[in-house]
């Protein structure tokens, strides 16, 4: 039947049409005409509200709400309208009762904030939060006869703040700063597992290889065991098994998350707000620099009294995201922690080992200082003056090494922790005016002056003064070394405190971004202006080592162009019990081997020209006469090579830096240049570069020699343009066989362009176990008959090679090298096929890949070659048709590679970088490496 509707339920939305439709007969509230006024009013409050509101009427605490309250009871509605709220929320009457019987009883309204109640509102036993208020409703008569709720659901923001301190407590725990990655593992699975109500269980699975394994996991009570017996403990991903793809693992080891569905079968353990049965999972990828290979897998329970709705979704890869990065910075820390040990461990090697080798040192030294310095002050049998030249060159340089091999030891020894302070009561002001006089006359030959200002001090000063030499000395050493005009101050003073040891200078000063860098071992100020470039780079270390084990400091203020000042303080005190006994012997020989070497830097042999005698070379020798600019900093190694040099019959200009070389050349053009490559102003590289790149001087033959051993540094000098590489030491005849032939070139007219376009460069070659390089004279390219099993590799050419067959791959550039069966050949190639492919478009790591398999190419034919036809090997290289191909052709038969030069990787890294074929005659071998030039690297 047809109800009539009633003014009272006008505007009450939904809701308020529904209980306009309802038959209020049928509930204990009755006809809505018998309805009391009060009654009345508080429906009108409660349907014209937009906030939740609840009127419980009566003994039967009859329901009337609006139709915000009715969103908040989900399913319950519209049953719930007139019925029995003890029945609606049956689920959570316990919670409930009390606050609405309080409120019916004492007639007080009440509010609670943030209460936990337990719905069943979509299928399932929610866990939900509301800010509630239950005030006392009277009837007509004043008599409380039910409560009106008024209540806002916070569930969300109860549970995100909840989620949000877990993943703060994960930032915090998982820094992965103090720990390893297993320890990182527990703290993050301990911060989780205080968060029970939002992940039930977690499990953080770490991949190995192709296997995962559990690092870590929590859930349940403390002592159960349930999850860990529960969970797989590792699951190969190759063969993840039922087991591992129930679980979800292997799918979100490749990157996918995965839900996991079915639990409460496999393990039983209760969670949420309500200890329902766990029911789902998610296994979330734990992402890592390499998107498609994730760190591991995050395994985490879902709470059977929340949904699974977006806000939790999200909230699990925040939560994967938070355990992932904890987990790359602790990997990260203890890569770099065992990096540090490593280095550590080191460092603690090399200096057990310098300190070997320079006790091991000062044997032979000995040997060789005692019957040298025998010979000098032999007075029965004197040198003759050439021999004695020769005998005070080699004292003087064994006693620079020997000060060098001290210096290394020393700061072996502070850097161990092993170095003492033998400290004595001694004169101080004394001893410093003394050392600093052994200076005076290095001093004033530099044409500077020197400022010794050295009162004597109150009373005397507890130091070790062999310490106090080797600070001093080095003070003075590097002012002297840096400074060209003006003056060298030496002064001492002291207060109550400390004693000062100042050395000021008006040297070229010291930037302000060098200064905190200065006290380092073995830095070095780049692009300075020097008197050498010698040295080791610990001299100032070693003073502000020396100085703290003084109990002192060292301090530095500088300005470029102005000046430096070094101060040393040590304290006053003289607490510290003095050495007693004789002091030790060699006082000063510190400083006297100091200035020795100083006074090598201020020989200044600029456009010295030193003409041979008639009868020093040989008398028919052809290039008599020939003319030599040599260009090192060392006036021991200037004048024993102008002794070489001008024996021939050869005049020698002799220079001490890169500057003065091209200074020279400008003004006379020599026959041959041979430079130092450690110089300073300008250094030899440089000098190289200058050179080739002036038209003038671009044939004009170089040598270099240098120090700096090994293919490296060669393949640096020779790409340059050098014409030879000579590394020290050397042998006298070797050197005069090389200028010799560099001489005959010039002479010639043989001389070629170092980096010709389009001609043959020429090759490196190792003659010796001295290492000593060479450039090979360019060879006359002639065209050649392609061999029968491989391309025609003689020369190079701008087009198709003569006698090839028409190939594509040419035609944008054919060129060809031939280079001598020397391990140094795979550097010269390099450089060769750089050069050539410099002004194509040649992607920067397709071309390494390409010099790489090139250079294992030339390293087998080098070494598998036996008994070669030709003592050489031919590079072919083609570009064209989109295709860049390599051949490489011996001329030996094949041959297991010897043991002791097998590195086990030349076909491997061929294969591993280019498309490879190999073919093999009794003629020789030819391997050819093909890769597309739109290949990506």
């Amino acid at each position: 039947m047809t109800r009539p509707r009633t003014d009272l339920f006008t505007d009450g939305g939904e809701t308020g049409r529904l209980m306009a439709d309802l038959d209020w007969a049928g509930t204990p509230l009755g006809p809505v005409s018998g309805w009391s006024q009060s009654l009345r009013a508080g429906v009108r409050v409660v349907l014209s509200s937009r906030y939740p509101m609840l009127l419980l009427w009566g003994e039967s605490f009859s329901q009337l709400y609006n139709d915000a309250y009715s969103a908040l009871i989900g399913d319950k509605h519209p049953a719930a309208l007139g019925g029995d709220v003890r029945v609606t929320l049956a689920e959570g009457w316990d919670v409930l009762a009390p606050l609405i019987e309080q409120a019916m009883a004492t007639g007080v309204a009440s509010w609670v904030p943030a209460l936990r109640l337990l719905l069943d509102r979509a299928g399932y036993r929610e866990e939900a939060y509301f800010s509630v208020s239950h005030a006392p409703a009277r009837d007509d008569d004043g008599r409380t006869v039910g409560v009106l709720t008024v209540c806002s659901e916070v569930t969300e923001q109860v549970v995100g703040e909840r989620r949000l301190r877990l993943l703060r407590d994960l930032s915090v725990r998982g820094d992965g700063r103090t720990v390893d990655v297993d320890a990182t593992c527990a703290r993050l699975i301990s911060a989780i597992g205080g968060h029970p109500l939002d992940v039930p269980f977690a499990a953080i699975y770490l991949r190995d290889g192709a296997v995962l394994r559990r690092a870590a996991c929590v859930g349940g009570e403390t002592d159960d065991a349930t999850v860990p017996h529960g969970l797989p403990d590792a699951v190969h991903l190759d063969e993840p098994g039922r087991t591992g793809h129930a679980w979800g693992l292997p799918d979100a080891a490749e990157g996918r998350p995965t839900e996991v569905t079915g639990i409460a079968e496999r393990l039983k353990l209760p969670g949420g707000a309500w200890d329902d049965p766990v029911r789902a999972a998610l296994a979330l990828p734990l992402p890592s620099a390499d998107q498609e290979q994730p760190l591991g897998v995050l395994l985490a329970g879902v709470s059977p009294s929340r949904g699974l709705d977006e806000s939790y979704r999200s909230f699990y890869h925040l939560l994967a995201q938070q355990v992932s990065v904890a987990l790359r910075n602790a990997r990260e820390y203890e890569q770099e922690r065992r990096r540090a040990e490593a280095l550590a461990e080191l460092d603690r090697v090399k200096t057990t080992f310098f300190t070997n080798v320079s006790h091991e040192f000062r044997t032979p030294l000995t040997l060789m200082l005692g019957p040298l310095g025998d010979a000098l002050t032999d007075a029965a049998a004197p040198l003759a003056p050439v021999q004695r030249e020769r005998v005070e060159t080699a004292w003087r340089n064994a006693t620079r090494l020997l000060t060098l091999v001290n210096s290394l030891l020393t700061f072996s020894s502070l850097e161990a922790g092993r170095a003492s302070s033998e400290a004595r009561v001694i004169d101080l002001a004394a001893l410093t005016a003394e050392l600093a006089g052994v200076f005076r006359a290095a001093v004033e030959r530099a044409g500077l002056v020197l400022e010794v200002d050295c009162p004597p001090l109150p009373g005397p000063v507890t130091v070790d003064p062999v310490n106090w030499e080797r600070i001093v000395t080095n003070l003075l050493s590097n002012a002297l070394k840096y400074t060209f005009i003006g003056r060298i101050r030496v002064a001492l003073d002291a207060d109550d405190e400390e004693v000062r040891l100042t050395v000021a200078d008006t040297g070229i000063g010291i930037a302000e971004q060098d200064l905190p860098k200065l006290f380092e071992r073995f830095h070095r100020v780049q692009d300075t202006r020097s008197r050498s470039h010698e040295g080791t780079g610990i001299g100032l270390a070693l003073v502000h080592e020396l100085a703290r084990l003084e109990g002192g400091q060292v301090r530095v203020t500088s300005e470029v162009g102005v000046g430096t000042t070094f101060t040393v303080a040590l304290p006053r005190s003289t607490s510290r019990r003095a050495v007693t006994g004789p002091p030790a012997n060699g006082r000063g020989d510190a400083a006297r081997a100091a200035v020795a070497e100083a006074m090598g830097w201020l020989t200044d042999p600029a456009d010295e020209v030193r003409e041979t005698a008639a009868a020093s070379g040989p008398a028919t020798d052809e290039l008599a006469g020939a003319d030599i600019l040599l260009a090192d900093d060392n006036s021991d190694m200037r004048a024993y090579l102008s002794r070489l040099l001008t024996a021939q019959g050869w005049r020698v200009r002799a220079v001490n830096d890169g500057r003065q070389a091209l200074d020279a050349i400008h003004r006379d053009r020599p026959d041959v240049v041979l430079t130092d490559v450690m110089m300073p102003v300008l250094d030899g590289f440089d000098l190289v570069r200058q050179l080739r790149a002036d038209p003038a001087t671009r044939t004009l033959p170089v040598l270099v020699l240098s120090a700096r051993a090994g293919e490296e540094a060669s393949v640096a000098g020779l790409s340059l343009g050098a014409d030879d590489y000579l590394v020290k030491p050397f042998a006298a005849a070797e050197l005069i066989a090389r200028v010799r032939a560099a001489i005959r070139r010039a002479r010639a007219g043989t001389a070629t362009d170092p980096t010709p376009a389009g001609g043959v460069t020429p090759a490196p070659a190792t003659t010796g176990p001295g290492e000593v390089v060479t450039g090979l004279p360019a060879p006359t390219v002639e065209p050649q008959p392609a061999a029968p099993d491989g391309p025609d590799l003689s020369g190079t050419t701008t087009g198709p090679v003569t006698g090839a067959p028409t190939d594509p791959a040419g035609d944008a550039l054919d060129a060809g090298w031939t280079y001598p069966s020397a391990p140094t050949s795979a550097a010269a190639l390099r450089r060769d096929v750089r050069l050539a492919l410099a002004d194509l478009d040649v992607g920067p790591d397709l071309l390494e890949d390409l010099l790489l398999a090139a250079s294992e190419a030339m390293n087998n034919a080098v070494e598998h070659a036996q008994r070669p036809s030709r003592p050489e090997v031919r590079v072919r290289l083609q570009v064209g048709g989109g295709l860049i191909r390599i051949s490489v052709r011996d001329f030996g038969t094949w041959r297991d590679r010897r043991p002791a030069m097998d590195r086990g990787r030349g076909a491997l890294l061929m294969n591993a970088y280019g498309d490879v074929r190999l073919v093999s005659t009794a003629e020789g071998t030819t391997v050819t490496i093909e890769r597309r030039l739109d290949d990506p690297a």
